[in-house]
């Protein structure tokens, strides 16, 4: 995986002062599109389309200090429709214009080039199988909540507080299958996972039960799920379940992710200071 991975880092060197599509990054990582974007943001940190748009800014951050071309010109030929743009997104990344930083020879920031190594550290496994399951559906209490990757996430923990006890227990009571019980299901992600990003957050149950008029519901077609075991400190055991799922399992394992929610069961301790983990990944095999 990860040497057409770097094959796809060099196609973005090759052009970019060319369009870069997404769906040729994905033919030559040998994945695809929603896998690559995925894969990519966990292992780097920042959203594909991101590390494009600075890697563009810094190769134009130096052809504006040469000097050799117009300001339009490098504008153009990185994709920006007009000066004014260009000059938004470069100071955006440089904190200063395009002609004040020609003019001043001001010292500009830099995206370096990216690839990827597998480092072999030892120091985890992962336990995990994977299921088939048929059609189901989750249902319980919805809301629109922001991403957060480090830390407890103060809009889900206020949305269960606000759920209410009878009501999470007629919730409970719904559950038939596996993952049994009280499940906080992710959905509608952007393909960034940027900080701050909106998420679908459901807490419910997976069901073949009908729908109360007062809860909500999510439908989910029939697929392949991977299912992730572990334990540890809450919360940093359940965020780091799903970094390590995306920066270690999927690089050595014939799955990649396919379009769907990722299901979470968590067991707390009394204290609520450790906590065990069930994660559910749609995924789907790889054919090379």
């Amino acid at each position: 995986m990860l040497e057409p991975l770097n094959q796809a880092m060099e196609h973005i060197e090759r052009h970019l002062d060319q369009r870069i599509e997404m769906a040729e990054l994905a033919r030559i990582a040998v994945t695809s599109e929603y896998h690559l974007r995925r894969l990519f943001s966990a292992l780097a940190g920042i959203p594909l389309s991101e590390y494009i748009r600075r890697r563009r800014l810094t190769v134009a951050g130096a052809e504006v200090l040469a000097g050799e071309r117009t300001l339009q010109d490098v504008a153009v030929r990185y994709g920006y429709g007009s000066g004014e743009a260009f000059a938004r997104a470069f100071r955006a990344l440089h904190g200063i214009g395009p002609g004040e930083a020609r003019r001043t020879g001001a010292a500009l920031r830099s995206q370096p080039r990216m690839s990827f190594r597998l480092v072999v550290e030892g120091s985890t496994t992962m336990r995990y199988r994977t299921v088939e399951k048929e059609e189901f559906r989750v249902v319980g209490k919805r809301a629109r909540v922001p991403l957060v990757h480090e830390g407890v996430n103060p809009a889900i923990a206020a949305f269960i507080q606000g759920i209410g006890q009878e009501t999470l227990r007629r919730i409970e009571a719904l559950s038939d299958q596996e993952p049994e019980g009280i499940v906080s299901v992710c959905d509608n992600l952007a393909d960034s996972r940027a900080e701050g990003t909106e998420l679908d957050y459901y807490h419910g149950v997976v069901t073949r039960s009908a729908t109360p008029e007062d809860l909500d519901a999510l439908t989910i077609p029939a697929g392949t799920w991977a299912v992730f075991e572990n334990s540890g400190p809450f919360p940093q055991t359940l965020q780091h379940l799903w970094r390590d799922v995306f920066t270690q399992w999927f690089p050595s394992n014939p799955y990649r992710s396919r379009p769907g929610p990722e299901i979470l069961r968590t067991r707390l301790s009394p204290d609520a200071s450790e906590a065990e983990a069930e994660l559910w990944i749609p995924v789907e095999r790889t054919t090379a």
